[in-house]
């Protein structure tokens, strides 16, 4: 048999497991590890197989995953995140929707700490979806505002997802990081204004919140800076190059953990619970990355990626034709898998493929991200929806799904709009790369 076709095969086997709901790190393994005995003999496959987690675990780059975790683990136990949550309500209350356009920017400002988009989303049901039904918002919309704001967390420094494509891509781990923050700050305007004209067209949808002093918008500022102090940790020194992604995840958890320590916040079962979540997440995600490269190196053997990339560009089909072709690719998949197992499915062939058509791979990261969002939000899989709804029983699930789409049609924009200027990604890293 061919080596193509065993490639082939394996995409597909890989698919069907995945879909009977075999955990991804076990099918990737599995299929990986088969296909490499039928390409290169059983005592080959076991060498790769059991070689790929010890060299790629010491790998200097996952350093970075952990500490990023514990940054956000470490915020959500000290009690931060609530802090943000009422800085932006006293200043952002006032306006149509305030209280919505506060919960996004609430939760743009905790991504920037946290790097997880389901754990954004599950604090926020807890934090702002009582605040929003107290001031009459329609359940169904209060839901969805926090499961679009959970997905920022996708895009904006740290996220995981962005260091779990670095690593199957090769790519710059702190050139995405800085790609994201942009893009990420422009998604975050465009659902407060989605929220905005829709409360300004029809108020009934939820009350504004009027009658805050400025001497108590002014107090709550206070609240809001360990937030800033870590965006500041994180894009200022990979900025200037005085450190690396590892070098201000380790910054940013330090000044969250003495921030919580003035504050009196974070508890010893607290910082204990911390640390226990991040390493229950970290081998989680170390376990999916083994997986995944072990799956990768089977389909570079088997010249799947080689030979499809080969064929596309020898078609001579126009560039953004085929991005508009994974776009809806990923549209697709984002119904009915989770954003690392989509990463897993696709990247390996289409990556390859996009290089040879000159994007940008940093560029394209961000678009694939931006895709991983939209597939958090749409049916019949939208994972933040389902993680908003299982700290919320009371609100139907259908309810959050027919208000999230005014959200995902804002996505799909920022897709557009980064599409049409290119320069919105690519400004900051290579603004970076220029002056180090």
């Amino acid at each position: 048999m061919e080596p193509i076709t065993i490639g082939i095969i394996g995409m597909i086997a890989l698919t069907v497991m995945i879909v009977a709901g075999i955990r991804i790190f076990v099918a990737a393994g599995l299929v990986g590890f088969f296909g490499l005995w039928a390409l290169r003999g059983f005592d080959k496959a076991v060498g790769i197989a059991g070689h790929i987690p010890y060299s790629d675990t010491t790998n200097y780059a996952l350093s970075v995953l952990p500490l990023f975790i514990l940054i956000g683990h470490l915020a959500h136990h000290a009690g931060i995140v609530q802090g943000a949550y009422r800085c932006a309500r006293a200043w952002l209350g006032w306006m149509p929707g305030g209280l919505a356009v506060a919960t996004i920017f609430a939760a743009a400002g905790f991504a920037a700490v946290s790097g997880a988009s389901t754990a954004t989303a599950a604090v926020f049901a807890r934090i702002s979806i009582p605040e929003l039904l107290r001031y009459k918002y329609q359940p169904g919309i209060a839901a969805a505002v926090v499961a679009a704001g959970g997905t920022l967390a996708s895009l904006i420094p740290p996220s995981a997802i962005m260091v779990v494509y670095g690593i199957i891509t090769e790519t710059s781990i702190g050139g995405l990081l800085m790609a994201g923050f942009i893009p990420g700050v422009i998604s975050a305007v465009l659902y407060a204004s989605i929220i905005v004209v829709r409360f300004k067209i029809n108020p009934a949808l939820g009350l504004s919140v009027h009658g805050i002093p400025w001497r108590e918008r002014f107090v709550t500022l206070p609240d809001a800076l360990p937030i800033v102090f870590v965006i500041g940790a994180v894009i200022g020194g990979m900025y200037t190059g005085w450190a690396t992604p590892t070098e201000v995840g380790a910054l940013g958890a330090f000044i969250v953990f003495v921030m919580a320590l003035l504050k009196r916040s974070l508890t010893g079962r607290g910082l204990l619970d911390s640390l226990l979540d991040t390493v229950k997440l970290t081998v989680m995600i170390f376990s999916i990355i083994w997986g995944v490269l072990i799956f990768v190196r089977f389909l570079a053997f088997a010249g799947v990626s080689s030979t499809f990339s080969d064929w596309i560009v020898a078609i001579g089909v126009s560039p953004y034709l085929v991005l508009l072709f994974v776009i809806v690719l990923y549209t697709v998949l984002g119904m009915f898998m989770d954003g690392i197992g989509m990463l897993l499915l696709t990247l390996p062939v289409i990556f390859p493929v996009m290089m040879k058509l000159d994007f940008d791979p940093i560029w394209f990261g961000i678009i694939v991200v931006k895709m991983v969002e939209v597939g958090l939000l749409t049916p019949p899989v939208g994972l933040n929806c389902y993680v908003v709804s299982g700290v919320r029983p009371d609100i139907p699930l259908q309810a959050i799904f027919r208000n999230v789409w005014p959200f995902v049609l804002m996505d799909f924009a920022c897709v557009g709009l980064f599409t049409l200027f290119p320069g919105i990604v690519t400004f900051l890293p290579r603004l970076t790369m220029s002056g180090t």
